[in-house]
């Protein structure tokens, strides 16, 4: 922490401090109410909007929410030992005073309480439902509400504290346009999901990638289709971008079936020349033995429902001709052998690939927390959903597996749950994924 921000929270706490335990003073001489009403409401209003490293409004509210609950923290101790004092003291100050003295103490601290907790509840996007909810139920509880506290601040602190940094970091680099490749980026969603300005598939990584020089474009192909058709729109896709931005070829990054409806388009639909590289992100490109389980033990019927249900949503969502049971299928491990396996990689196109493993489903997000375990019982290690071994393809793979019990998911890869994992920057291996295809010439 700075000396400044140091300063402006030891100055806001005396403040609000003497301000909540001012009753009696304020009894005895009323005019010091004109004091003590500043007291306590500079640092409601001031308290974390000091601090002018903060980049962002959003991240500006979170920390004036983390300066009021540490301030609030502190504030509280002081008068817990402040109304005990003056309990000690109680014959000459009457136990109707120190009742009033001690409720003012508690309403003021509650009000600096709450304007702290509803502003890193509103704007902290790493606390998630389960610490909103922990802290929900565990604040009536003594004790509990303590450590519920605790940790909510942890959480809060860390966010800020990386936010900063990267904001930091990106600020020092931006005149290198590190992201900047010769050709765009054209980015390809996987199966079920459809790129969408409302709730980006990538989560924080386009942006990440724009600030850093990038040119972004997205598949904006159909959530669920067999692998030749998904491969179709993308030629597609790929062509009337080439012809509309001159720009002559794309760098392909396709997550999950992505990476196959790229693998595909490329050997059929004739758009190598188009393409100067291809990374697939955990693409399951041996196919997925548990999809094969599934679809054997799964009665026909439930089946033909789900299918039902998907394309019927699909369709009002912007898909025009969705095939669930289509998609699924492609993704077994003996339809992928059979499309996939004697397709040479293409030359002239730089082809990598990347994989995670997910260490075990309590690091995982729902769905993939109970998948892991089943997809480990049919293939092994794996990031929730496809096994290790089903990754690896082209010339230059790597396989993330950070420090600590949590592993990378699936879902992680593409920053869907918008998680800071520990040991793991998803948006920074993005931009260093991207530089390094810069740095290739790409």
């Amino acid at each position: 922490m700075s000396r400044y921000r140091r300063l402006f929270r030891i100055l806001f706490l005396l403040l609000f401090a003497f301000g909540a335990n001012s009753f009696l003073l304020i009894y005895r001489h009323p005019l010091l109410l004109a004091a003590a009403l500043p007291a306590m409401l500079i640092p409601n209003v001031l308290a974390g909007f000091t601090d002018l490293k903060i980049p962002t409004l959003r991240l500006k509210c979170c920390n004036h929410g983390l300066e009021c609950l540490l301030i609030f923290s502190a504030s509280a101790v002081i008068s817990v030992i402040t109304q005990l004092l003056l309990l000690t003291n109680i014959a000459s100050i009457g136990w109707k005073l120190w009742a009033f003295s001690a409720l003012w103490a508690f309403i003021t601290n509650a009000v600096f309480f709450w304007n702290g907790i509803i502003s890193v509840y509103c704007t902290s996007s790493q606390l998630g439902v389960k610490h909103r909810v922990i802290g929900a139920i565990c604040g009536p509880i003594p004790i509990a509400h303590l450590f519920a506290l605790h940790s909510i601040i942890q959480i809060v602190r860390a966010e800020l504290h990386l936010e900063v940094e990267k904001h930091c970091l990106n600020d020092s680099r931006r005149s290198l346009e590190i992201c900047k490749t010769k050709y765009p980026i054209l980015m390809v969603h996987g199966v079920f999901f459809r790129d969408s300005k409302a709730f980006n598939y990538w989560g924080r990584v386009p942006a990440q990638l724009i600030e850093n020089g990038a040119t972004l474009f997205y598949g904006e192909h159909q959530s669920a289709l067999s692998i030749a058709q998904s491969a179709e729109e993308l030629a597609a896709r790929i062509r009337t971008l080439v012809e509309q931005e001159g720009c002559g070829k794309v760098n392909i990054i396709a997550h999950s079936k992505g990476g196959l409806d790229c693998r595909y388009a490329l050997a059929h639909c004739g758009i190598a020349p188009y393409v100067a590289s291809l990374t697939t992100i955990n693409t399951p490109h041996k196919g997925c033995g548990f999809a094969e389980y599934l679809l054997e033990k799964t009665p026909q019927n439930v089946c033909d429902g789900l299918a039902a249900t998907y394309n019927k949503a699909a369709a009002v969502l912007g898909d025009t001709s969705p095939d669930f049971m289509a998609a699924v299928r492609d993704l077994t491990a003996a339809r992928c052998k059979a499309q996939m396996e004697h397709l040479a990689e293409p030359e002239g196109i730089f082809i990598q690939s990347v994989g995670s493993m997910l260490k075990g489903s309590a690091g995982g997000r729902f769905p993939l927390n109970f998948s892991q375990p089943l997809v480990g019982y049919f293939d092994g290690p794996n990031d929730g959903l496809v096994a290790a071994e089903s990754f690896r393809w082209g010339e230059n793979y790597r396989f993330l597996v950070p420090p600590g019990k949590r592993g990378i998911s699936h879902g992680d890869m593409i920053d869907l749950n918008r998680e800071n994992i520990p040991g793991f920057d998803v948006r920074e291996f993005y931009v260093q994924l991207v530089a390094d295809l810069k740095q290739r010439g790409l």
